[in-house]
């Protein structure tokens, strides 16, 4: 297990890697005078938190309405469970309080570079490398994995998902 809150120079760690969207969050920042926007974010950051922090993760950061999450190898298949309560538990917070969104989810498993970015005076654990950029580049409308993380996940935990098979695509052969 990684303590990302001792990690003091950079490491190497194969990693969970997950990114979470609202979506509708201009409607809903349209919606909300800015005090409550704010606390709608805040609370949403709290929930956000404990769920990923429950099974054994860390959210990165957020920005905005999205946020990055990560989790040790060992917790692969929690955290693959916690984002889906966190995806519900999302649905749950927004509806019982007027607002329309789903939480787009989004994860990747592989090799990262981890440690402290940031300005002199503020430093912050931070993911950095190809795996962070494919978690990120992940097509979904709804919570998609990457095949990595499927060979991670246990059997259960597997069934929660079907496979996608992109549409076939030709090009001009010369």
């Amino acid at each position: 297990m990684i303590d990302f809150s001792s990690i003091k120079s950079p490491i190497e760690a194969d990693l969970l890697i997950s990114f979470f969207d609202l979506t509708n969050f201009i409607k809903i920042s349209n919606s909300l005078s800015t005090l409550e926007l704010f606390d709608a974010l805040s609370q949403f950051y709290e929930l956000a938190g404990s769920v990923v922090e429950k099974s054994g993760g860390r959210v990165i950061k957020f920005i905005g309405d999205a946020g990055l999450a990560v989790f040790s190898e060992e917790y692969a298949d929690a955290g693959v469970r916690s984002l889906i309560a966190l995806q519900k538990e999302t649905g749950r917070f927004f509806t019982a309080r007027g607002l329309q969104t789903r939480l787009i989810v989004k994860a990747h498993f592989g090799r990262a570079a981890c440690g402290p970015l940031g300005t002199l005076s503020d430093k912050r654990i931070d993911v950095i490398g190809d795996a962070v950029n494919t978690a990120a580049t992940l097509a979904s409308k709804g919570f998609a994995i990457s095949p990595q993380v499927f060979r991670k996940l246990s059997a259960e935990t597997r069934r929660y998902f079907a496979k996608l098979t992109p549409p076939i695509t030709y090009i001009l052969s010369e």
